[in-house]
């Protein structure tokens, strides 16, 4: 565990006041997102359709009435222009995106619609804005062109993608990266795109998820089947690349030549595979059967995938502050206070103050 930065911590007298735009917020990171910028006085405005899930962190947490939302969808280009308009905004977030790899599989066409030309949708809107200084343009870690080697992987590795969901993130990147050089640096907007791993935390109900799904098999007595064990990913709770994401907003608004590409992510060691993180998970819920299959279920999906996060911690003095074992723990205490009746952004602004105490 490397010794936090006290720079991580999000800067509430930056944020206090600033008009803050995030796409997605009616989903689990996006809710995240508005209930801690709304915790250091931004004004924040969404984009997003209707919450996909019920329940759903959207609802329960009553972000709905925090911020001003404008439900529409990202595939919808005048509909994107017209809300950034409304908005107006300092600062964006882009976390709006078909998010699941094996959904991908079932809908290609639309993965590739929203995660591609909702991308350039947004982008091509900020050229028309007045404000704006910095986006952030959040991806995902599986944008790598994935070797199954032991090495983690650096900003500047190739981009690649077998599924769909994976290559729809890794051509958002070039769509990033082309925008950032053609339109808005000569605009003075920082264009960065962040690259997180795998987020565990309170208020995901999504299907296809670890932690859900073994809450939704827990919870009915039934038993988990996990379909490939020993795959390693890098496991985080959701505030930490929340937290990066916003460090890197205040990084490019200071130094707006920083902006790039940057990985969130445990520390290389601490990736770990399903089966320990359900071993963890079961550890603190305190009962649920599992059944490991063979890895050979379903379509293809990474055996091995881990970041290097040395950029980030040298540019942006970004390192983690809960290890997996604590970020299970509390994911998994948050359910459980939740389903026992425990108010849900009651929950939620606990962690983040506990996370923002632990700098």
């Amino acid at each position: 565990m490397v010794e936090m930065n006290i720079g991580a911590i999000p800067d509430r007298s930056f944020w206090n006041g600033k008009r803050v735009l995030v796409t997605g917020h009616t989903g689990f990171k996006g809710g995240w997102l508005t209930l801690w910028l709304k915790r250091l006085g931004a004004e924040v405005s969404g984009i997003s359709l209707e919450p996909c899930t019920e329940p759903n962190l959207y609802q329960l947490a009553g972000i709905e009435r925090l911020n001003s939302s404008y439900i529409c969808d990202i595939r919808d280009k005048v509909a994107i222009a017209d809300a950034v308009r409304k908005a107006n905004p300092d600062v964006v977030f882009h976390l709006a995106a078909q998010a699941l790899v094996r959904a991908s599989y079932d809908s290609p066409v639309e993965t590739f619609a929203a995660n591609v030309m909702g991308t350039v949708h947004l982008l091509d809107a900020l050229r028309e804005t007045v404000n704006v200084r910095v986006a952030v343009m959040v991806t995902t870690d599986k944008v790598y062109q994935n070797k199954e080697w032991c090495w983690p992987y650096r900003e500047d590795d190739a981009l690649g993608g077998h599924d769909p969901y994976s290559a729809s993130k890794a051509a958002s990147e070039i769509v990033i990266n082309s925008y950032r050089k053609s339109y808005l640096a000569d605009r003075q907007i920082a264009v960065a795109s962040a690259r997180a791993g795998n987020v565990i935390g309170g208020g995901d109900w999504s299907a296809d998820r670890l932690i859900p799904d073994a809450l939704r098999a827990w919870q009915n007595n039934r038993v988990l089947d996990i379909r490939r064990p020993d795959a390693i990913r890098p496991w985080q709770h959701v505030l930490e690349p929340l937290a990066g994401y916003l460090r890197l907003a205040e990084s490019c608004w200071k130094q707006p030549d920083i902006a790039g590409a940057y990985n969130f992510g445990p520390q290389t060691s601490d990736a770990a595979t399903v089966r320990q993180v359900i071993d963890l998970a079961n550890m603190t819920y305190g009962s649920g059967q599992v059944s490991y299959g063979d890895g050979q279920e379903g379509p293809h999906e990474a055996g091995w995938l881990a970041l290097e996060i040395a950029k980030t911690q040298s540019v942006l003095k970004v390192a983690p502050h809960w290890s997996l074992p604590e970020a299970v723990s509390r994911t998994m205490n948050w359910y459980i206070d939740q389903e026992a009746g425990s108010n849900v952004r009651e929950l939620c602004e606990r962690d983040i103050a506990e996370y923002e105490r632990t700098s």
